[in-house]
């Protein structure tokens, strides 16, 4: 091969690792990190309590009936989901429902399963409630938060809303997200699960949304990744018969 041609060979070698070098470096750490940390961790599984269960004595209202009930305050036009849920030892009935005059098109309404009566939201004092039943361990609360939206960069993007943040003073950080309208905890984030976000980032290349393998940066980089790797083994072969000929020679 031409003395020329390997020289090109080399600065577009060098270049290329040059540019995507950085990269190379956050896909190994995180891609240590994600290979050498628990996922229960990072989910938080080891901070949270199942609270005490509801007991099988307890006298229900019919379903049926608070549908009735709801039909005469809102148009209810499909039935999404139906459950029996818990909040703070009481049972309470959670019907998701989809109502064509909101704006959401899905709405949610909490009623008392003993009593068929309709409840609202969680209260600011009952979701810090709830979150700590939910909580193994002892620290304090440490704040509060009322969230009714959040961007894209966020730790709770993606779930329901309006919710409360009920953060711990723990050696985690540990925040426990409460959606109010629901009735239930919905996410546990804590410091390593924040470190994992910001890693996964990094590793995907989707900056925007942390989630879309099929961004095109990531596929530009991961072609010239294979460029790199492709005109590294060219210039090792080139340079080697180069080599063997001058020793011939």
């Amino acid at each position: 091969m031409k003395k020329n041609k390997i020289q090109f060979l080399r600065k577009t070698h060098r270049w290329l690792g040059l540019i995507i070098g950085v990269q190379f470096l956050f896909w190994t750490v995180s891609g240590i990190y994600f290979s050498w940390t628990n996922l229960d961790e990072i989910h938080g599984d080891f901070e949270k309590k199942q609270p005490s269960l509801l007991t099988a004595d307890s006298t229900f209202v019919s379903p049926s009936l608070l549908i009735e009930q709801l039909q005469k305050i809102k148009p209810v036009e499909k039935i999404i989901s139906f459950k029996l849920i818990n909040i703070l030892n009481a049972p309470v009935y959670q019907l998701i429902y989809e109502d064509h005059q909101s704006t959401k098109h899905q709405s949610v309404q909490l009623a008392d399963a003993k009593t068929g009566n309709f409840r609202p939201p969680l209260t600011e004092k009952e979701a810090i409630h709830l979150a700590a039943a939910h909580f193994n361990g002892t620290a304090n609360v440490k704040s509060t938060t009322y969230i009714t939206s959040v961007d894209a960069y966020h730790e709770y993007r993606e779930n329901p809303l309006p919710a409360y943040a009920v953060s711990f003073d723990n050696k985690n950080k540990t925040t426990i997200y409460v959606a109010t309208e629901l009735g239930t905890v919905e996410k546990f984030r804590n410091h390593p699960w924040r470190w994992f976000d910001w890693l996964w980032m990094t590793h995907t290349m989707d900056y925007a949304t942390r989630d879309n393998f099929n961004n095109l940066l990531l596929r530009i980089f991961s072609v010239m990744g294979l460029l790199t790797v492709l005109s590294g083994f060219a210039l090792f072969i080139f340079t080697f018969k180069t080599k063997k000929k001058k020793l011939i020679m």
